[in-house]
């Protein structure tokens, strides 16, 4: 019998053991999902299982509105919710990656944002990635995984933030989740977002009283790769 997810489930394993290739997982920690609009579908790692035993077959599609399972066996990570709710507050993102890697797990454990010290920060984010407010008890006693979503879309809404501008988002005390346009671009975030996590630690190590780069370079370095003018790379 064909698989009819059978490539977003395809896409959806290439990228999670994209991330244990770059070095942003330990373990099991860490999940990407990916959606299809046009069925109405998201897919994603399964809970707890190693990378290494990971098939396409065990990648778990689920209904983008209700959350229920239309495939897949096994059951679905436990930052589903929070995948679910990037996808409905942010339509034009394709693909979500979830890690605790290292540098960038330091910062949201801080509850700081991530200041763009320089242009290798500016060629994937334009400003500082927000790191969101810590949860209260009561959401974390209750639909803790959704209301971690809704933290991330209440910090862009109330910073005015564009989230493919800035497709990243530290949770406070937790860890980083970064996103894209299809989930190859999410996959190439994360992995932007670890490197300049590093390079702003080390910054911070060597000049404590270090200073953002000027808006006007920010902004260029940016919309090098990005946007209607972006010249960065080759045409096609």
């Amino acid at each position: 019998m064909s698989d009819a997810y059978g490539a977003l489930r395809d896409d959806v394993l290439a990228a999670n053991l994209a991330i244990v290739r770059a070095g942003l997982v330990a373990l099991t920690f860490g999940n990407v999902s990916a959606v299809d609009r046009d069925a109405g579908v998201m897919a994603i790692k399964p809970s707890g299982v190693a990378y290494d035993e990971l098939t396409a077959e065990a990648i778990v599609v689920l209904e983008l509105e209700s959350g229920a399972t239309v495939a897949g066996e096994a059951r679905p990570s436990s930052d589903t919710p929070t995948h679910r709710v990037l996808y409905r507050a942010f339509p034009d993102v394709g693909g979500v990656v979830h890690t605790h890697s290292p540098y960038a797990t330091a910062w949201a454990q801080a509850c700081r944002e991530l200041p763009c010290y320089g242009t290798t920060h500016a060629d994937h984010f334009d400003g500082p990635v927000p790191v969101t407010r810590r949860l209260e008890p009561a959401e974390i006693a209750g639909d803790y995984e959704r209301r971690t979503g809704e933290a991330i879309v209440e910090a862009f809404a109330q910073l005015e933030l564009d989230p493919l501008e800035r497709p990243a988002a530290l949770v406070a005390g937790h860890g980083p989740f970064a996103w894209g346009p299809d989930v190859a671009q999410a996959v190439e975030t994360a992995v932007a977002l670890e490197a300049v996590a590093a390079a702003a630690f080390r910054t911070e190590l060597l000049r404590p009283d270090a200073e953002p780069i000027d808006a006007d370079l920010r902004r260029r370095h940016f919309r090098r790769k990005h946007g209607d003018a972006a010249y960065y790379g080759q045409a096609g």
